[in-house]
Order: structure tokens, then sequence, then C-alpha cells
């Protein structure tokens, strides 16, 4: 803050505000983009693993779908199986 003190005593709070509000946006904005940079290296470790289970012989779009499954609550996914099986009837299939 001792910019800011400095500011202060020149005369200028305005000058002061601003820069502590410029400095504040800039840590949020660097935190952003540490946070996507992240992100990225995330999703190229999930394709990584999803490349190896293929290699491996795994369907990977079924491993997405159980994933997917592992995210809901049970009730959810029972009453969704039971409204498809439903609808599979009725078609016949």
């Amino acid at each position: 803050m001792s910019e800011m003190t400095g500011d202060i005593e020149s005369g200028s709070s305005a000058d002061a505000t601003y820069k502590v509000a410029a400095g504040e946006l800039r840590q949020f904005i660097e935190r952003f983009e540490r946070l996507e940079a992240e992100k990225k290296d995330i999703a190229e470790q999930q394709k990584e693993v999803m490349a190896e289970a293929k290699a491996r012989g795994y369907d990977t779009k079924v491993i997405r779908k159980v994933i997917a499954l592992r995210k809901r609550e049970p009730d959810d996914i029972a009453e969704e199986e039971a409204v498809l099986e439903m609808y599979k009837a009725a078609l016949g299939m």
C-alpha cells in the first residue's frame, strides 16, 4: 500500500484507487489464466488415459458413459432406465 500512500500524499486519491483496482484486476486475470493452463493440462492427461484404455482394448465410448453414470444418483439412473425400457417395449425393441 506504499504506492497508494504516495499517491494520496501527492493529492491524487483517484490514481491510487485506479492502481489498486488495476493490480487486483491483473491478479484475477492471471489466476484465471493459470487455471485455464491447468485445465488444458488435465484435458491432455484425460486424453492420454482414454488413449491408453483404447490401446488395451476397452471401448472408450462406454467408459465415458460409465463415468457419466457414476456422477449421477442411483435413483435417477433407475428411473431413466425404467422409462427407456418402457419406450423400447412400446416400439417392440
